[in-house]
């Protein structure tokens, strides 16, 4: 490998003491190694707010194909077909075509009343005690409920769905996730026969939920073949939709009450202001984002700040880093519930933008207007609070806070 190099500076995505606080070297890979290579875990990485909004659109040179994650990069792993994240065109094309009918923007805003219902089912209870936890009280409740309602699952069995979900994400702290070489990845056994068993269910008592229309939706493949979805391709939307809707929104609930804990003033403002808290959700995804990294194949030889990446590597974009690059974002390291954030990366850019972001703006807006309602002031428990262990998502697994 070629690139910029910096003896004294070092970043890898599974480093614990640079995942709790990873701001100071990504700012230093910006400005000295804005190409890093990491000889150890062998991957390229990109830290520039332009330099990575440029990539995420350049589908020929940077592919989904092999993976999203370097683990799964790394490991040559097949990607089977109805996998959105890990497909390029001509079949994303035509597979995000369909699930964008689903996941509309008006259909995500008519669910506020639930989203807030659910909210408040797990708030009210808490109120008058001296403490919560804002991850296993809402970050962990919220995003559950609302994708089992959106895909018709039971409550008795969301939990269940959700532990398998996050269990799958979870590393030995240091350390990525194992795949074997040339393997064919694939959700975990358990998820797919619980979802098998609701596909089926589903078949013989259509509804109006995401299960339904999946099942009888009717589209273009990449073939030019108007037809339905397979079972296989409706397991592994399911599967997508409920990993991605689970993790990253109960990332966001986390960060909501510890940057807003650190932000005692800004917080006060939202209690007396409501009307602010839309913005706010824009600032904090924009300042601890939920994905901080998305990985790419690298398809053909590219040339980058004089370097050549060649075909074959593993490249990361650092869109946490980028989401702080004061390049883009004056004073990028400060919280601002004021600022006019424009267009973050946090859900990604290009034809693979996250088809559930208007839903997860939509339940952190709802969480932190209902949260202030009832608990305007809080600190956090740092004594207690815990770091989650994975390479795909960065918050917190545990955070338990004071209610003052």
């Amino acid at each position: 490998m070629t690139a910029i190099t910096t003896s004294e500076l070092y970043y890898d995505p599974y480093d614990v003491g640079i995942n709790a606080d990873p701001y100071p070297v990504l700012r230093r890979l910006r400005d000295e190694a804005p190409l890093y290579v990491n000889e150890r875990y062998g991957f390229y990485a990109l830290s520039r707010y332009d330099d990575i909004e440029r990539a995420l659109v350049d589908r020929d040179t940077f592919i989904s194909g092999r993976g999203n994650v370097l683990e799964l990069i790394k490991a040559n792993t097949q990607q089977p077909p109805g996998t959105l994240i890990f497909e390029d065109p001509p079949m994303h094309t035509s597979h995000r075509a369909l699930l964008s009918r689903v996941f509309t923007p008006r259909r995500m805003a008519a669910l506020e009343p639930q989203i807030r219902e659910f909210t408040a089912r797990c708030l009210d209870p808490l109120v008058g005690a001296p403490r919560f936890d804002f991850i296993a009280d809402l970050g962990a409740q919220v995003p559950m409920r609302v994708i089992g309602m959106l895909l018709g699952i039971p409550d008795e069995d969301q939990q269940t769905i959700r532990d398998h979900v996050d269990s799958g994400l979870r590393t030995e702290p240091g350390k990525p996730m194992r795949f074997s070489e040339g393997s064919t990845w694939s959700p975990g056994s358990r998820l797919t026969e619980i979802f098998a068993d609701y596909i089926e269910w589903r078949e013989r008592h259509p509804s109006d939920d995401v299960m339904t229309a999946l099942l009888t939706a009717e589209f273009e493949d990449e073939r030019g073949v108007t037809r339905r979805l397979t079972r296989d391709e409706v397991l592994l939307y399911v599967n997508v939709v409920a990993g991605a809707g689970n993790e990253t929104t109960n990332r966001l609930i986390g960060w909501a009450g510890k940057v807003l804990a650190d932000h005692p003033d800004q917080r006060r403002q939202l209690v007396e202001d409501p009307g602010l808290v839309a913005n706010a959700i824009e600032e904090l995804l924009r300042f601890e984002s939920p994905g901080p990294i998305i990985g790419r194949y690298v398809a053909r030889d590219v040339e980058l700040h004089g370097q050549t990446v060649p075909e074959g590597s593993a490249i990361l974009f650092l869109v946490g880093s980028a989401n702080r690059d004061e390049r883009r974002f004056p004073d990028g390291d400060r919280f601002d519930i004021h600022r006019p954030v424009g267009p973050h990366l946090a859900f990604g850019y290009g034809i693979h933008y996250c088809l559930g972001a208007a839903l997860a703006r939509l339940e952190g807006r709802v969480v932190v207007e209902e949260v202030l309602k009832r608990f305007p002031t809080w600190d956090v428990d740092l004594d207690a609070a815990r770091m989650a262990s994975t390479s795909t998502v960065r918050g917190w697994e545990t955070l338990p806070v004071r209610i003052t």
